[in-house]
């Protein structure tokens, strides 16, 4: 450790008997200002500003402009603070929140890295919302138009196959994916009260109907509302009608008019 910094954020000491205090204090207070809760206007703007704020942080991006950018490299940490430039030593691991994306960044070396892609593990948690907020009834909730989930590849160390497992306690509890159509119950498919699958259809939400069974132990299937499409038409004299495209029968009855005669 040097004698006259200190070792993590290079603040300088106060000397025994020293001169003007002051300049040294007001340095050190300097480099704290920059560095405690760091806030950065961006890290593209390429072009040093003409009138920045008092205080404004930038890290730069490649190939910098202007009188003082101009000489420094990508990822120097800029503070402009009394009409003058100055660029900031920053240790590593140091935070920096960037105003104009919403996201921290960390310092690696000599480049600055998002935050997320630092977090390798992020283990414990209880509740995760995304675009929302999670519940004690849903601790993991999300609110996406789009999700993706893709195997890993064996060239990245990966089997290529991706498995998702759901798991219940015991044949009498529920495992299943329930879909709704706003907030009301349509479909519901998995290991409904039993071990075998089901699926279930609603129109209301509340009353449900059983389309299809397939048992564990034999793999056979049944539908106990029968699993073909019935469409029953009236047609009077003279009417037409087209066979629609998923008949595969048609069943006709035909109803005399009766009349007598004398």
């Amino acid at each position: 450790m040097s004698d006259d910094l200190s070792a993590r954020l290079g603040l300088p000491y106060l000397a025994a008997g020293q001169l003007q205090k002051h300049v040294t204090l007001n340095e050190a207070l300097t480099r704290l200002d920059a560095l405690v809760q760091a806030r950065a206007v961006s890290r593209s703007t390429a072009a040093q500003p003409a009138s920045p704020a008092d205080g404004a942080l930038y890290i730069l991006p490649a190939s910098p402009t202007g009188a003082v950018w101009a000489s420094r490299a990508a990822g120097d940490l800029m503070r402009f603070e009394a009409g003058a430039w100055a660029a900031i030593a920053v240790p590593d691991g140091a935070l920096v929140w960037i105003a104009d994306e919403d996201v921290f960044v960390v310092r690696d070396g000599v480049s600055w890295v998002a935050l997320g892609q630092r977090l390798g593990a992020v283990q414990g948690l209880t509740r995760l919302g995304l675009n929302t907020t999670a519940d004690a009834t849903n601790p993991f909730a999300a609110r996406i138009n789009k999700a993706l989930w893709t195997a890993i590849n064996a060239g990245d160390g990966g089997d290529g196959d991706l498995r998702m497992t759901f798991n219940k306690e015991a044949a009498a509890d529920v495992l299943s994916l329930l879909f709704q159509s706003n907030w009301g119950g349509r479909a519901e498919l998995g290991l409904i009260g039993d071990d075998d699958l089901t699926l279930k259809v609603s129109a209301d939400g509340s009353t449900w109907r059983t389309a299809m069974s397939v048992d564990r132990s034999t793999g056979a299937a049944a539908f106990p509302t029968g699993c073909g499409r019935v469409e029953t038409t009236v047609l009077t004299s003279g009417a037409t009608w087209t066979v629609p495209a998923w008949a595969r029968r048609i069943e006709a009855v035909v109803v005399g008019g009766g009349g007598g005669g004398g």
